[in-house]
């Protein structure tokens, strides 16, 4: 296995092992939605040449999330399918709704386009799973580009997958651009989503091509830190003293004996995470729920502990 070549290479290897890479909002939307404006008349065309009817495209939504959250609003029947590239496994990430499926077949093997679809309420068959793969063919090659500017997808897009492989897939995770595409025909439209990460499209298509990494300073590379560790969540956990006992007296204990709380113990409840005490807490009640309320900082404590008086 061999090593980049030089810091800034290794720096944005460690980012995007770790979080990924991730950049302003505004400026992501905004290569993300000149990217997914230009694919529209090619999709346009090259779906119509593939259908035995008329469906139209249009872009529904262009914004930033995470690539889990792909498959969010696609509902228990989707088809889905993950594009690799040369430097990712996941360089995009497709799914397509129950309705577009339905949408697509009705329209690639001659139903009446004035007559509403039936819906797909089921796993996908396979002849729909295989349709599905052909509009995620197009839909890749519509947005892959080319040139310098391609995101250098590995065609043809890997066989579309449904069913509990498809809602079980493990998607790694990570900051991305959201396209959404919206068929239809006059009765009955769906959507087709496209996630790319934004390390892949920052790479590629200008966003940070014209700031180095080696521009970067110690603050932008702790702030992008910060930023990624906050999302992280943590298991919170809440314990209320008990009592001071001898050995003897727990190996005394017998079901249904009852352990009386010291006086005070109600507050000095510590609230923790992975060991660690936070803060102090008073233990409490609120309707039907029990409760903490923070009294001290504990962490305090120990920084205090650290210097001298």
């Amino acid at each position: 296995m061999t090593s980049p070549g030089s810091p800034s290479q290794s720096r944005a290897l460690i980012i995007e092992r770790l979080v990924g890479d991730s950049g302003e909002a505004a400026q992501v939307i905004g290569v993300g939605r000149g990217m997914a404006e230009r694919s529209l008349p090619l999709l346009q065309k090259a779906l119509a040449g593939e259908l035995g009817a008329p469906v139209t495209v249009d872009l529904r939504a262009v914004e930033v999330g995470r690539v889990p959250e792909a498959r969010a609003d696609a509902g228990d029947t989707f088809a889905m399918t993950i594009v690799s590239s040369p430097t990712s496994a996941d360089a995009m990430t497709l799914v397509m709704d129950a309705p577009a499926a339905a949408v697509m077949v009705c329209a690639l093997f001659g139903g009446d386009p004035d007559q509403p679809v039936s819906p797909i309420e089921r796993d996908l068959s396979q002849i729909e799973a295989d349709v599905a793969t052909s509009v995620f063919q197009e839909v890749a090659a519509a947005l892959n580009g080319s040139g310098k500017r391609s995101l250098d997808l590995r065609m043809p897009v890997p066989k579309a997958m449904s069913g509990n492989e498809a809602r079980r897939r493990v998607l790694r995770d990570g900051a991305a651009v959201r396209i959404v595409y919206g068929v239809s025909t006059p009765t009955d439209s769906g959507t087709i989503t496209a996630m790319i990460p934004q390390r892949i499209l920052l790479g590629t298509r200008g966003a940070t091509a014209n700031n180095a990494d080696e521009d970067k300073t110690e603050f932008d590379w702790r702030a992008r830190f910060s930023e990624e560790v906050m999302r992280s969540t943590v298991r919170l956990e809440a314990t209320m003293p008990l009592a001071r006992l001898t050995l003897g007296d727990l190996a005394a204990f017998q079901p249904g004996q009852v352990i009386e709380f010291e006086e005070n113990a109600q507050s000095q409840a510590k609230l923790s995470a992975r060991d660690q005490t936070l803060f102090i807490c008073e233990f409490g009640k609120l309707g039907q729920n029990y409760t903490v309320r923070v009294r001290h900082d504990a962490r305090q404590d120990i920084i205090d502990g650290l210097i001298p008086s």
